[in-house]
This record gives structure tokens, sequence and C-alpha cells, in this order.
């Protein structure tokens, strides 16, 4: 199949209108310009795309606002609270209409993709690293994210202060409900994982990461993300001046407006949110 053709091909399909409306206006990815088309074709996953730029910015729309009303009830303000979204659920070409669709923090559990989205989208979105951390790949995934949320070991955190340029942000996990197949720290040794952590130079708590026992309703998380939050507040007036506990990571796509009622400061939404923006 040629160049034109293959182009023609993804914008003739159903599936591919979400590219189609993007092609007459070219998006900047760091600092060269192309347009969805080019990268679906880069990608090769022309017959892969599924989410629609309309249907997603809809389902966008429609969860900050619950968010906002969330966050206000809370006694913030309704900017208050961060939206991410998984990447582990999207094609780097399907990444490339979050911008359009109001999606600008994306959230990565794994190098490759990571590496794979932004090589390919450059500055479009900002990326943290939501899943588990292997130490040899922190220097690769240093230099590529604002913050890494899931530090649960002090080998992990020495890797990170060792491979660090200077004072580096980063959350850590709190196994909430203290679930023995659940990576994190018990909240009973979060208080002596600090300090240890805390000798550590280039280290910054910025914050806790958590993710409740899974529950049917979603009012069932509430009483654990509360605690996180008055641990993570506790700790923020203990160690003034050396970190700073301003961000709690915390809520899903089943709780997360209970999440940010209970002071949850980023929000990580996955399948439940690009379902929605997906194309019949």
């Amino acid at each position: 199949m040629g160049k034109s053709s293959r182009v023609r091909r993804i914008t003739d399909e159903p599936r591919g209108r979400a590219i189609a409306q993007s092609i007459a206006r070219p998006l900047v990815f760091g600092s060269t310009a192309c347009d969805v088309a080019e990268i679906c074709k880069h990608c090769g996953v022309s017959d892969s795309l599924s989410l629609d730029t309309d249907a997603l910015r809809d389902a966008v729309t429609s969860t900050t606002a619950e968010i906002a009303a969330a966050a206000v009830r809370s006694g913030r303000g309704p900017d208050a609270v961060e939206l991410l979204v998984a990447g582990k659920y999207v094609s780097p070409a399907e990444a490339a209409l979050f911008p359009d669709a109001g999606i600008h923090l994306i959230g990565e559990n794994r190098l490759q993709q990571l590496q794979e989205k932004q090589d390919l989208l450059g500055q479009a979105l900002t990326f943290d690293f939501i899943g588990h951390l292997q130490r040899r790949k922190v220097r690769e995934v240093l230099g590529r994210v604002r913050l890494i949320h899931s530090v649960d070991s002090v080998a992990l955190a020495t890797e990170i202060a060792a491979r660090a340029e200077g004072p580096t942000r980063v959350l850590v996990e709190v196994n909430a409900d203290e679930e023995p197949s659940k990576s994190g720290i018990f909240p009973s040794q979060v208080d002596a994982f600090v300090a240890q952590i805390s000798d550590l130079e280039h280290i910054v708590i910025g914050g806790l990461m958590a993710m409740p026992a899974s529950t049917a309703d979603p009012e069932g998380s509430r009483a654990a993300f509360s605690r996180v939050r008055e641990l993570g507040e506790r700790l923020a007036v203990a160690w003034d001046g050396r970190h700073d506990f301003r961000d709690f990571s915390m809520g899903t796509s089943q709780d997360y407006v209970v999440a940010v009622e209970e002071g949850a400061t980023i929000v990580r939404l996955g399948r439940g949110l690009i379902e929605r923006g997906k194309v019949e």
C-alpha cells in the first residue's frame, strides 16, 4: 500500500475519523510539526485507532466538572486537583489526541511505553511515572518525567537520589489497607521510612500515593483515603522545611470523586474514561 492510499485508508474508516479531524490542523510535538495522520502512519497503527476526539473531550469535560465540584465540597478551589490519565490503555497515536481532548497529564507504568509516547509527542503532554519502578531503569525514567508516584523501598529511593542531578520530588506509595499482595509502605511504617530516606540529599517527598483495597462501593474507600490524607498532613508538619507533602495521588475511575472529597490532588483515571471516548 502506497503512502497516499495508506493515509486515505486511515481517514476513510469510521474508527479513523478522529484522525481525519486533525489532518488539516497540524499539532506541534516537541520541536517537530506533524499531524495525527502522519503519527498513525509512523506508528503503523492505522487499523487500531478507536478514540474519537469529540467523544473523549465530552468525557473529559464531564469528569473534570465532577472533580471540580468534589474539590469545592472538600473546601478547596475547583482547580485544586489534576486529572492524570493512565497511558497503558492507549497507543502513542491515540495519545496524540489527548491535548485536543483536554488531557495534559499522562501516567506511564512501563519505561518502554513512556519512551515510545514521549519520543513521538515531545512536550505536547506532561509525563509522570505511576508503576512499579525497577532500580536499573531509574536513570532513563528520571530525565523523562515530572514526578514518580511509586517510591516503595529504601533501595529505590537511594537509586533515585544517586541518579538525580538536584532536588527531586517523589511520592511515597502507601499500602493503605496493608494488603500483603500489594506493594507500598504500610501506614504504621511510613514514619520510619520517611526518616530513613530523608538522609538522601536529593530526595524531596512531595506527598503520598495510595490505592485502597478493591471494593464495589466507592464509599468503601473513603476511610482509607481519609487515613492517607491525615497521615500526609501530620508528616507535612513534622518535616516542614525538608519535605512538602502537598500532593495526594489517590482515586481511580471507580472512586475518584470520593478521593477528591477526601483530599486527593491527583486522580489517576484509566479504562473508565478511555472507554467513553471510543467510537462504535
